[in-house]
């Protein structure tokens, strides 16, 4: 499909739900028209019209918190969007990770927040860069040099290290152990060539095998 083919409102505008591409938390909601999604498209940045300024404006254009854009979607009826992308920033401008912080039931700080996971994502992408560049010094770099063998026995280490805090009831502990587990693992991880995401869909197929 092509921009034309999409069903535009009377105002010549279409609605653009923004969501954090790892998380999947929806970081605000603008509206597009032609020439701003034309340009969304040619830059793979977001970019949106203000209907009360009655103009382009480019996200992040004077913060510095632009929006990467991973994909855009758009919905059966082919007249709203969902663009997918990798912020650098705030999306909102309270400095907020998104706009929808806010709850009408009152559980804004209740349940998880989405954003907190995007860390997974981030760790994956600082690891990869470790063993690609090899910074001196790093102790990743340390552990692709040292290779897989050494990567393995620091997994099974911080593995005994999380049984032993989770016997002794120690959350403290278990707490930092865990992050050591799960740092491990990612470069393990990385060093097979396993992307983290093929691990997410694993855990996704049995959460609807299970429906």
């Amino acid at each position: 499909m092509n921009i034309e083919e999409l069903k535009f409102d009377d105002n010549g505008l279409l609605t653009a739900v923004v969501q954090d591409a790892s998380t999947f938390e929806v970081l605000t909601v603008a509206y597009m028209n032609r020439e701003s999604l034309g340009k969304s498209l040619e830059t793979r940045e977001t970019w949106f019209y203000s209907r009360s300024r009655q103009e382009l404006w480019h996200k992040g254009e004077t913060s510095g918190n632009t929006q990467k854009i991973v994909d855009i979607k758009f919905d059966c009826d082919a007249d709203a969007l969902v663009v997918l992308v990798q912020p650098a920033g705030p999306a909102c401008h309270t400095g907020s990770v998104s706009c929808f912080s806010e709850s009408l039931l009152g559980e804004s700080t209740e349940g998880p927040n989405l954003a907190d996971y995007k860390i997974l994502k981030d760790l994956e992408q600082i690891i990869s860069d470790r063993e690609r560049e090899r910074p001196e010094g790093a102790y990743t770099t340390y552990l692709f040099e040292k290779g897989v063998d050494k990567i393995l026995k620091k997994v099974g280490e911080e593995a005994s290290e999380v049984i032993i805090a989770a016997k002794n009831r120690d959350q403290e502990e278990l707490k930092w152990e865990s992050a050591d587990l799960l740092y491990h693992l990612l470069v393990l991880l990385r060093e097979q060539g396993l992307p983290f995401k093929d691990i997410l869909g694993v855990l996704n197929e049995r959460h609807l095998d299970k429906k």
